[in-house]
């Protein structure tokens, strides 16, 4: 097996073919990707020098929103530079450790950014059905503390896949069909048995991904109910749309992992495999590019911080409402 080691059947290196199927088209792919990279880093570094310097978002609401920024931030940077490496100069080999060390900041990231959209939820909770407490409720070392459990608990979880797919035998040689290295993709290029690789990763989605989406959908049930209880239209209106970028973020974050997760162990022949590969590299990529967008258009002060930023305005920005 070409760059393998007989002996022990691991190899020196894997060759990441890309889009399968889609060769001839790589340099016109990676456009996109390159440009939702570049909108990306820009927007989620901008997010974060704002809440940094701006006194007005100096809210709970903005720490775990600069979290989610940095989690993208570094979601994306683990993968779309080796992507535009493969796509624009066919360098496609990457070393068996490095290839393993991609796999596990790439699915302990995805983890943790649902853990943030998980916080952020239970944050819009306490902001409107416990307003007058919500800044001794929220404070920023309960914050530090929720925020790092949630990055430990994606390490506890994620780090069983480095082991699992070491021990595997890859006898069937080295090219992984993806453009990164996913834990299945890589898995399923084995000789060995991976059934305990697709069962510990289901068990992963379904603790991991099952327990924030209950915690999500039980904090805006109970939003709900608070909103509808308010006396006002116009109260109700305003107190519902301190969420609706979160939602935007939440549909944007879970509706293309759905459909990566359920096409790569359901979809079959169903669904061709390029569409699936680029699916895949979109659910990296999209949220990290429209979540700066979403919080930049739909919150009050994020978007008169920028208007005021780019117009050289510095007075005033600290009591913004």
């Amino acid at each position: 097996m070409s760059g393998a080691n007989s002996s022990s059947l691991t190899p020196e290196f894997f060759i990441l073919n890309g889009v399968p199927g889609l060769e001839d088209a790589h340099v016109w792919i990676s456009l996109p990707f390159c440009f939702m990279y570049m909108i990306s880093v820009v927007g989620n570094c901008g997010l974060i020098y704002l809440v940094a310097h701006e006194e007005a978002l100096h809210r709970p609401m903005y720490y775990f929103l600069t979290l989610l920024s940095f989690t993208d931030i570094t979601l994306c940077t683990t993968t779309v530079p080796n992507m535009l490496c493969i796509f624009w100069f066919n360098l496609k080999k990457i070393g068996f450790k490095a290839c393993l060390a991609q796999m596990f900041f790439v699915h302990t990231f995805t983890a943790t950014e649902s853990g943030m959209l998980m916080l952020m939820a239970l944050d819009r909770y306490v902001a409107i059905c416990y307003p007058l407490r919500y800044g001794t409720i929220l404070t920023n070392s309960v914050i530090a503390k929720a925020s790092l459990a949630t990055f430990l608990r994606s390490v506890a979880f994620i780090l069983p896949f480095t082991f699992l797919t070491k021990r595997l035998p890859y006898c069937r040689g080295n090219l992984i069909p993806h453009a990164y290295c996913d834990h299945m993709s890589v898995a399923k290029i084995s000789c060995g048995n991976v059934k305990v690789n697709a069962v510990y990763g289901l068990l992963v989605a379904l603790v991991v991904c099952a327990f924030d989406i209950f915690c999500i959908t039980v904090s805006y049930t109970m939003i709900l109910r608070a909103v509808m209880n308010l006396s006002s239209a116009d109260a109700r209106h305003k107190a519902f749309s301190t969420c609706t970028s979160h939602i935007c973020a939440i549909v944007i974050t879970y509706v293309p992992a759905f459909f990566n997760f359920f096409t790569h162990r359901f979809g079959g022949q169903t669904i061709p495999h390029h569409i699936h590969i680029i699916v895949a590299n979109l659910y990296l990529l999209l949220p990290a590019t429209m979540n700066p967008i979403v919080y930049g258009v739909k919150t009050k002060q994020i978007r008169e911080s920028v208007i005021k930023f780019f117009s050289g305005d510095k007075s005033g920005i600290a009591g913004i409402k």
